[in-house]
């Protein structure tokens, strides 16, 4: 998804001043070096606000002699989330242009429901609302399975599949339409591919863990470790290449026909509980949940070829690099690092730490990923979201946008069609 034009005056927001303010600011500057220094911590609030606005007040001016006298040079770690991209990336980031190419098989007729269903959304609503619900819906129904299903070898309530299954459909629905808001309002920016791709990132971890609870493959280690990894690497490879070629390309079985066939998993698993898969077929004398994954291997192969063809031929940078001018394998050292890590930890760990808390350390392992992976695209979990709330907030004060709110002015042309393969599905 793309959007987001700040309402009103292109220009910065304004502030009311004080008089006690006007004395303050009439006084001589401070150096640069500790202007520069000063924290941000006023841009959290305007995150929840959706206004984007600045502090009303400001210190006294006492304060702020004390603070111009003695001030230290903040940590690192506190800069770099007050202003995570620097000067030059920002820059890049005004040139950026999605483009997109290819079209799945389930997508043609989908398009028609995502139209209709568009028609129902309010035009204030903004894109990155939706987006943000989605994902809000889709965590707490997995969040729900997982309670019941620690170890992923227990059986859940029936109900508790349904209602998995609901909040994917919800989610894949919203996340279909944030795009055709942001054209529909005329507020396309790439800020709104940003926190789409964000978010799908961590909703891809929720799918797979989902999806392992719906069939049980606790009872087997080996399988739930490949099909709990391999999504996160999948996800990853798609915007790597992407990074490479700069088009992000669906193939003919992408993420919807992936969201579908764990709706149905997930349906089964309603009417036949989850100890269903654990029938042994006769005569071939395999269990019925072998069938699930051997779909989880073949479109993995599938897709990872597709991949690594552009990954290795497709770079439009100066002599076959990224468009960064980067190499192309360059992208593989972080999510090698995390996938490598994993493994030695779950076969090398004396308290079988996988085994016995296999959703606790997905979860975390995805949150590392949705970090690497967020930052291809332009974390404990709260330092991700400090991460990702403090790289949207110095964006859209960079171009203006606003990110809850939507604009009937219209926003620069932020998406490029290419003339061969049109892509206006969820993603952009």
């Amino acid at each position: 998804m793309l959007w987001g034009r700040r309402p009103g005056d292109p220009g910065r927001p304004r502030l009311t001043t004080t008089s006690a303010q006007s004395a303050e600011l009439a006084r001589p500057t401070r150096p640069a070096q500790a202007q520069a220094l000063e924290p941000l911590p006023s841009s959290l609030p305007a995150l929840a606000a959706g206004a984007g606005c600045a502090r009303s007040q400001r210190p006294g001016p006492q304060a702020a002699m004390a603070a111009g006298a003695g001030a230290r040079p903040a940590p690192r770690w506190l800069r770099a989330l007050a202003e995570p991209l620097s000067a030059a990336q920002l820059r890049r980031l005004e040139e950026h242009r999605y483009s997109a190419a290819g079209i799945s098989l389930f997508e043609p007729p989908l398009q028609l429901y995502w139209t209709w269903l568009l028609q129902w959304v309010p035009l204030w609503i903004a894109p990155n609302s939706i987006t943000l619900l989605g994902l809000a819906v889709n965590l707490l129904t997995t969040l729900v399975l997982i309670s019941y299903c620690p170890t992923i070898t227990e059986e859940a309530p029936y109900w508790t599949y349904l209602l998995c299954a609901l909040g994917l459909f919800i989610y894949q629905s919203l996340d279909a339409i944030d795009g055709k808001q942001a054209r529909r309002t005329n507020s396309c920016s790439p800020l709104g591919e940003l926190f789409d791709h964000g978010c799908d990132s961590l909703s891809t971890v929720f799918m797979a863990v989902g999806a392992s609870i719906a069939v049980r493959l606790g009872t087997h280690p080996d399988w739930l470790f490949f099909c709990s990894f391999i999504g996160m690497f999948m996800f990853y490879c798609a915007h790597w290449q992407t990074y490479v070629s700069g088009v992000l390309r669906f193939g003919k079985v992408d993420v919807t026909e992936i969201q579908v066939a764990l709706m149905i998993v997930f349906v089964l698993s309603t009417f036949g509980g989850a100890t269903m898969w654990d029938y042994t077929i006769p005569v071939l004398e395999i269990k019925l949940k072998i069938f699930p994954v051997l779909g989880v291997v073949g479109g993995a192969i599938f897709s990872c070829s597709n991949y690594f063809h552009v990954i290795l031929h497709g770079g439009v940078g100066k002599n076959g690099s990224t468009i960064a001018g980067t190499s192309v394998l360059s992208p593989g050292l972080h999510i090698g690092i995390i996938i490598i890590l994993a493994i030695m930890i779950y076969k090398k760990s004396a308290t079988n730490v996988f085994e016995k808390h296999p959703c606790l350390y997905t979860l975390m392992f995805g949150c590392v990923f949705a970090k690497v992976a967020q930052k291809l695209v332009v974390i404990s979990s709260f330092d991700m979201v400090m991460y990702f709330s403090a790289l949207c907030l110095q964006i859209s004060r960079h171009l203006h946008l606003n990110i809850f709110k939507t604009s009937c002015h219209q926003a620069p042309e932020q998406v490029q069609v290419l003339p061969s393969k049109n892509h206006q599905n969820n993603t952009d």
